[in-house]
């Protein structure tokens, strides 16, 4: 049965801890699968890049956010059982053995409830502001951090030597709960396909890319052929790699039409939706994410109540 995860906010007026435990522990009661979140250390006061999610490219966020890693530890404090990803992380913002210590402990805390969504980036201003290195290096950058992730995390004598990475001689422990701890390739561009069907534990992407939107089941099923494909060409067994959706917003209640005529998918109503979970799951997809409405916690809990019972549940 597909799995279901909802958003905790990190930026805005319910990025307060009694509204982020709240939403978490909510979340967990109401039978949600998984809770994420989303990165940004610093927002620079004018930036020229292109917010990939909207079609005028403008960004939808104001400039004050959690920090990821720090949130999603205590959202590991705050529930027992629903599944904790980084959605996503961009990988190059943080120095990697710091970063593969941080998570293996989140795991470790957490007994095994961590998923690693994992990005390049687009804002070069960020990677700028916070010394990440060059944004032009940011998928090999992604790459080596991976491969470093993995060896400290599974290898007793680990060490690596490459571009961006340089370590030996070190004891790694604890390692995560988690053998493999999961890594998951957000993205919806060729790179982040053929990044996730060489390296990943499983694919992230989102339904509302501008320059590659998966909104519709044909869309959609024609990026996870490619993956399939580059998977057996890596020697890899595609349907090892896991398949989550974001589907977008939830509440929009009037059916949304592409140029063609099609309806969008998961737009229009409970039972549409209901039906577009079904199709994609049956095409392959294991979990469906939203993002759920509300200007309050309570507004926002009361979405999921109705997603659950008029969706998920119907």
């Amino acid at each position: 049965m597909v799995g279901h995860g909802f958003d905790i906010p990190v930026s805005g007026p319910l990025a307060v801890p009694e509204s982020v435990a709240a939403i978490a522990r909510g979340g967990e009661e109401l039978g949600f699968t998984h809770a994420f979140t989303s990165d940004h250390i610093v927002i620079p006061t004018s930036f020229e890049s292109i917010y990939p999610y909207t079609a005028d490219g403008s960004a939808p966020f104001g400039t004050s956010f959690l920090e990821l890693l720090t949130t999603i530890t205590y959202m590991a404090a705050v529930t027992s059982k629903v599944r904790l990803v980084t959605s996503v992380m961009v990988m190059p913002y943080r120095a990697p053995m710091h970063t593969a210590k941080v998570l293996s402990t989140i795991d470790v805390l957490s007994q095994g409830r961590l998923t690693v969504g994992v990005g390049v980036g687009w804002m070069r201003e960020e990677f700028e502001s916070v010394n990440a290195p060059p944004f032009e290096a940011r998928g090999r950058v992604t790459d080596e951090y991976i491969h470093a992730f993995r060896e400290l995390w599974s290898v007793d004598e680990p060490n690596a030597n490459g571009e961006f990475v340089n370590f030996s001689n070190v004891v790694f422990e604890p390692k995560p709960v988690q053998s493999p701890l999961p890594i998951w390739i957000g993205g919806e561009s060729p790179p982040a396909i053929r990044r996730a069907a060489t390296l990943g534990d499983g694919w992230y992407p989102v339904s509302f890319a501008a320059a590659n939107p998966l909104d519709t089941l044909e869309r959609f099923t024609a990026s996870l052929d490619k993956l399939h494909a580059l998977a057996r060409e890596a020697g890899r067994n595609p349907g090892e790699i896991e398949i989550t959706y974001h589907a977008g917003v939830y509440d929009r209640r009037d059916t949304e039409t592409l140029a063609g005529g099609d309806r969008k998918a998961f737009t229009g109503s409970d039972g549409q939706i209901a039906d577009d979970i079904k199709r994609f799951e049956e095409a392959g997809v294991s979990n469906i994410f939203w993002l759920f409405p509300g200007d309050t916690a309570a507004d926002l809990l009361g979405s999921m109540e109705r997603y659950m019972d008029g969706v998920a549940k119907g």
